[in-house]
């Protein structure tokens, strides 16, 4: 048997995280579903104008 190259390893731990981290909301309450871990997220400068934004 072949050991896995780096990025099936890199893809693996990746999934793994996205995983763990929906199982961790579910547990602490939070809805979720699968699709959360898949969407985009907003870049540090888009958040931070989005946040200066509401505090003014």
């Amino acid at each position: 048997m072949p050991t896995p190259s780096l990025d099936a390893k890199k893809a693996y731990c990746a999934k793994t995280r996205k995983s763990n981290y929906a199982a961790s909301l579910r547990l602490e309450g939070f809805d979720s579903t699968p699709l959360d871990a898949d969407r985009t997220l907003q870049s540090r400068e888009e958040l931070l104008k989005t946040y200066r934004n509401k505090s003014a």
